[in-house]
């Protein structure tokens, strides 16, 4: 029961915590709906595997070096995002009931690929997630998975919920409240990747 309140804690954290996944999960909300938008929410569940594998045996022994440039590299790609968005948000017209979704696999890459670069899940699970799923495992495997489960049930379940909540509220907006909302998608990924690359560059 302890390893599954932790790992729900942790879970609603993360999820709330702006950041370029979760501005990802916005726009895409607001371009596609809520089942754009609840594709890139679960998206952890694809990106985090290999970083929870990693973490639990060979990453936590390299050097800090690797970490700072995930964050440079991740943070560029980012702001690429985040650029690319806010010049698509001065012409874009709000999505019609009906119409065709964007293409949700490239969606789903870009998220893929903006996780994987992402230092934070790196850094949450070298330095908080491994050590509680070790601790949780001696105490027995249930509790691990108790853990592991509670963590992605909510980190997930949080960004579906905003999905939710944008995808329902997008056909409200008028053609100037779509421009400014996917334009401030784009401004909140442009800031997240200037920022993950800046933490990657300043000294330690």
């Amino acid at each position: 029961m302890t390893e599954l309140l932790l790992g729900l804690s942790l879970g609603l954290g993360a999820g709330v915590t702006p950041g370029a996944l979760l501005s990802l999960v916005i726009a895409a909300s607001l371009r596609g709906g809520f089942r754009s938008g609840v594709r890139l929410a679960c998206v952890p569940l694809l990106s985090d595997f290999p970083v929870v594998v990693l973490s639990l045996t060979v990453v936590g022994a390299m050097p800090g070096t690797f970490v700072r440039v995930l964050s440079v590299v991740g943070g560029l790609y980012v702001v690429y995002l985040g650029v690319s968005t806010i010049r698509e948000s001065r012409t874009a017209e709000p999505p019609r009931p009906g119409e065709a979704e964007p293409s949700s696999v490239r969606q789903v890459l870009n998220a893929v690929v903006v996780n994987l670069l992402n230092p934070h899940p790196w850094l949450f699970w070298i330095a908080v997630g491994a050590p509680a799923f070790d601790a949780a495992w001696e105490h027995s495997p249930a509790s691990a998975l108790a853990f592991v489960g509670g963590f992605y049930l909510v980190l997930c379940g949080s960004k579906v919920a905003l999905a939710w909540a944008v995808g329902a509220g997008r056909h409200r907006l008028g053609l100037r409240g779509y421009r400014l909302l996917l334009g401030g998608s784009g401004l909140l990924l442009t800031v997240a990747g200037a920022v993950l690359s800046f933490r990657g560059l300043a000294p330690q």
